[in-house]
């Protein structure tokens, strides 16, 4: 499952062994993967400013989720023609550990395997200017997407807009992909080349009697070409002074004229315009539909996906030299910058459940700080009820008011702004890495 619940409890000699009791039967019912989710000691200040702390870092951690959700969904769009490779390249950067600074890690491995970074977050700041430093990075994050995002979408529309053009029919399509200069009669006083839809039924008719529809049309100047599944446009040529004539008799027979000119600047400026752009929606994406290839794990038992990012002239295990010039192959800016800035913001949006898991400890244990933050995976969405009722049981003792309640849905906490659905007696967090759902 790509859902985790991070919870804490307090941590003295009592709550620790009712963890490990929470590991024996968890692990023995393979009901979930626990590990020790590591936080730092941060200057605490009052209990009045951890209280607003808490109501600021709830509406960070639901705006930093929207916004991871939302680059994700921009990587789905940018790789359209290759929507399979999506998850392979949303990463985050490795840990903090020297081995894996030069490694980008699949998410639920960063997750499982988190550590504080002090040097982006100090924990010696003030909390306030910790989550001033996060929040700040996330609406720089969004600031850029929203301009990023916004030229890309410009860019496909306008291309869509070009492409419904030319899979219209015949009588609105655009016409400068299918007709050529040698196809008409050019810089002639007297002669004209008209194009004619002709409905796919009436062919037979339009060759036998194109000739006869006005008196100066060219003997055997008709060509078919193009065709849908509705019809032909064929051209014919003749005299400039009989154009309105033959339209009309054209039209009485169910043949209709086209109106088109054939200017070969224009032409050529719609068929550069449509190169342009496909050229350019291309380079956004680019050769990026190759796959951050597997490297070796350097977790074995969690099976971690990573790739090298260090120098690139340097092997790096498992990979070919092609393997790495194919990787290395430009993958187009707003590609290369998506996945750069959401590793960015997912790791950052990390460190708010952390501080999260921090601040409501604090309110709910109280000073001096002693807690212990697990990381629980469950195994099986049919084993998430059972889960919870083992986690009240093992913690009811830290609340049996909220430990009770859990039996009456319909019960609030007094106090609280929670019902019981979203309070337990331990400190939880939920973190769901199902960006794409």
């Amino acid at each position: 499952m790509s859902e985790f619940w991070l919870i804490s409890a307090p941590g003295d000699k009592e709550n620790l062994q009712a963890l490990e009791r929470l590991n024996t039967v968890t692990s023995k019912s393979n009901l979930s993967y626990n590990t020790k989710f590591a936080i730092p000691d941060f200057k605490v200040g009052t209990l009045d400013s951890l209280v607003s702390l808490s109501d600021e870092l709830g509406k960070l951690d639901t705006f930093a989720e929207s916004l991871i959700k939302r680059m994700a969904q921009s990587v789905v769009e940018v790789m359209e023609d290759a929507k399979g490779k999506v998850q392979e390249n949303l990463l985050a950067n490795g840990g903090l550990k020297e081995k894996m600074k030069c490694l980008k890690l699949d998410l639920t491995s960063f997750v499982t395997h988190f550590e504080w970074d002090m040097a982006k977050y100090p924990a010696k700041q003030p909390l306030p200017s910790v989550v001033d430093t996060l929040a700040k990075q996330l609406a720089q994050i969004e600031t850029d997407l929203k301009g990023r995002t916004a030229a890309y979408s410009t860019l496909k529309a306008t291309l869509d807009s070009l492409n419904q053009k030319a899979k219209a029919n015949l009588f609105t399509r655009t016409l400068s992909d299918i007709v050529n200069k040698d196809d008409f009669v050019l810089d002639s006083e007297y002669l004209v080349t008209l194009l004619v839809i002709v409905p796919t039924q009436n062919y037979i008719q339009w060759q036998k009697t194109y000739e006869s529809l006005s008196d100066m049309v060219v003997p055997r100047s008709t060509k078919l070409i193009f065709e849908d599944k509705e019809g032909g446009l064929f051209t014919v040529t003749l005299f400039r002074k009989v154009i309105d004539d033959f339209k009309a008799r054209a039209k009485e027979n169910k043949f209709t004229v086209r109106e088109f000119y054939y200017d070969e600047k224009e032409i050529t400026r719609e068929r550069e315009e449509m190169t342009r752009l496909l050229s350019a929606k291309k380079q956004q994406y680019q050769t990026s539909c190759v796959a951050l290839k597997k490297g070796s794990s350097t977790f074995p038992d969690h099976k971690v996906k990573v790739t090298p990012l260090g120098n690139p002239d340097r092997p790096a295990a498992g990979h070919s030299d092609r393997e790495r010039e194919s990787e290395g192959e430009s993958e187009g800016p707003l590609l290369r910058w998506l996945k750069v800035n959401f590793s960015e913001a997912f790791i950052a949006w990390v460190h708010i459940k952390a501080l999260r898991v921090f601040v409501e400890s604090v309110l709910r244990y109280g000073l001096p700080v002693n807690f212990q933050a697990v990381l629980l995976q469950p195994q099986k969405k049919s084993s998430i009820k059972r889960l919870r009722e083992v986690l009240n049981s093992v913690f009811k003792h830290l609340d049996e008011v909220a430990a009770a309640s859990m039996l009456d849905a319909a019960m609030d906490i007094p106090g609280l702004q929670l019902n019981n659905q979203d309070y337990f007696p331990y400190v939880y967090f939920r973190i769901d890495l199902s960006l794409l759902d």
